[in-house]
Formats: structure tokens, sequence, C-alpha cells
């Protein structure tokens, strides 16, 4: 038996596969070590990718009974990895010449902030927007909490919205706790393959739990079908609703390192300076010290946002912190 299916769970050397859009869960493993040629990336199987897979007694050197199906106990094996249509990947702070592909084959991102509780860093969001533009990954932005502080910080949240949306990005105010925004929000998702993620303690699990109460990403359904006993923050899954999107659920992040990106490649994936730059008297331009430099320009007359600029620096700089 062999075939095609999407990873809808990996948990280190263990993953379990779907047919997708059908739903019905079986486990695998690696055969060997499968790497992807070029890839750097600790993980050579992420959540979202295609494979191919083989099972039987032929693959797995044991006898099975007709109409049987891979089990924990032998389950099937992955042969082939598909090359991907896009991806989300990491750099890790710790390990700084590792990198981690988050998901695969996503079809939007929704990047989960809060502004405060905890308070929102804005390089590391403006990280991850980077790397969700240079691996071709469309991204809105979920501002979560709202009900939390809107009284006391709605001028905060219209200036977050004002720098985002203005850099073109689309931005849905929510709260798991209230359900403002959630029908939006399950709008905007659809019947796609999608990835949530953001910083830890921005409420992601709190969110797939009320656009899907039957979900509970901290245990999960598909935790229970096997590798019991794990450390459920540390594995990547997706998710199926009962409307029939593909929610693919990260561990909460606490750095994110770019990866694979000159320095002078970096303003090329900030769409509001990419526009800007195209009026540079100078080409190449760094945008920081050049006479002429149309992205200084639009910061100064507050058409780019200083907070964005700033953080277009930070990445020039190559901080220990983050990359």
């Amino acid at each position: 038996m062999k075939g095609e299916a999407t990873v809808v769970k990996n948990a280190g050397s263990h993953y379990l596969l779907s047919c997708l859009p059908e739903w019905d869960l079986f486990p695998a493993v690696l055969r060997g070590r499968i790497r992807l040629k070029g890839s750097t990336a600790t993980n050579p199987v992420a959540v979202g990718d295609r494979v191919s897979w083989e099972w039987g007694a032929e693959a797995q050197g044991a006898a099975f009974e007709e109409g049987a199906r891979p089990t924990p106990e032998h389950p099937a094996t992955i042969t082939k990895v598909h090359e991907r249509r896009n991806y989300v990947i990491r750099r890790s702070t710790n390990l700084s010449r590792q990198a981690h592909i988050i998901a695969a084959n996503v079809d939007e991102a929704f990047i989960i902030v809060s502004l405060y509780f905890p308070e929102i860093k804005l390089p590391f969001l403006d990280r991850i927007l980077v790397t969700c533009e240079v691996y071709n990954v469309p991204v809105t932005i979920v501002l979560n909490k709202v009900d939390m502080y809107r009284e006391l910080a709605s001028e905060q949240i219209e200036d977050f919205k004002r720098i985002y949306e203005g850099a073109g990005y689309r931005v849905i105010e929510t709260s798991a706790r209230t359900g403002e925004g959630l029908e939006t929000l399950r709008a905007a998702i659809g019947q796609r393959v999608c990835l949530l993620s953001g910083e830890s303690g921005v409420g992601k699990s709190s969110i797939i739990k009320a656009l899907d109460p039957s979900l509970d990403p901290k245990v999960g359904i598909i935790s229970e079908a096997h590798l019991q006993g794990k450390h459920t923050t540390s594995l990547y899954e997706m998710y199926r609703t009962k409307d029939g999107a593909c929610i693919i659920d990260s561990p909460g992040l606490r750095g994110f390192g770019l990866v694979d990106l000159k320095k002078e490649e970096i303003a090329l994936y900030f769409p509001e300076m990419l526009e800007a730059s195209r009026k540079c008297r100078f080409t190449p331009c760094t945008h920081t010290h050049e006479p002429g430099c149309a992205v200084k320009e639009a910061v100064d007359e507050g058409r780019i946002s200083a907070e964005r600029y700033n953080s277009y620096l930070g990445m020039l700089e190559e901080d220990t912190k983050f990359r």
C-alpha cells in the first residue's frame, strides 16, 4: 500500500498524516534521514508538507491482514517530501546556525498579537512579517484581547492599525473571551489551510478553541491518538474545524530570527519601503545615509512609520537578540 498525504502533526520523529481534504489520520515515521535539497532546517518534514508514503508487508517486513491500516505499532513510512509551495521558517535565537520550519504549504498565515498581556514587541512581529513576504505566504494580523484594553488604550490600538494597515496588512481585532471579531476571522480563514502563530501568551489557543469549542489545542484530539505523555507545547499540529478549515497550530514563539536573507534584500520585504524605494536617487540604496533617499523622506513625512523603519534598521544591524 502506498500513496500521498499531508503531514498534520509533527512530534519529532513521529508524524500523523491525512489525505486532505479527507480527515482520516494515520501514523507514520521517516525512512532513514530524509533531507531536502538545499535545506538547512533541523526538521526535514513539517506540518503541511505533502509526502509520499508506503505501508504493508513489503515496506514493514511483516505480514498484515487484508483491509488493515497503519497503527502506532506498525506505522507507515514516509519515503519522499514533495516540493513546497511556500513555508514559514525561523532561526532559533539560541542556536543561531539552525533553523526550524514552522509550517509548509499554507494558504495564509494569521499572526496573533496583543498590545498588552503580553506587551507587544514590534521588531518581533516585523521579523515574522518579513519572513512571510520572503517565502510568499499571505499574512493577516490578528489583534487579540482587545476587550482587556480597548477603553484604556484606544489611541494605541488606532496607532497600531495605522502602522500596519498603512504597510498594506489587514488587521482583525478579536477577543477570544467575548467573541468580538471571531466571525470576521472565521470568514477570513474559510475552508483553507492556515497557520495561526504568535508570541507566547497572546491567546492563540483560546482563539482556536473559540473558533471550534470541540478542539483543545493544549491536549488535542490528535495527540490522544498516540505519543501520550509528550509535552504538547513542543508539538506542531493541524486541526480540522467544524467549518472545514485546517488550522496549523504552532507552539508560542519566544524568538524569531531571519533565515537566508542578505542585508541588501531586507528592504525588499517591507512592502511600503519597496514602493517608496522606486524613487530613490541611487540604486541600490540602503535607506540609511544616501542623499535623495525616498524611503527616508517618506519616514520624515509620516508616510512610512518610524516604528517599521526602526525595525528595518535593527535587522540591518544583525543584533544578537534576534539574528
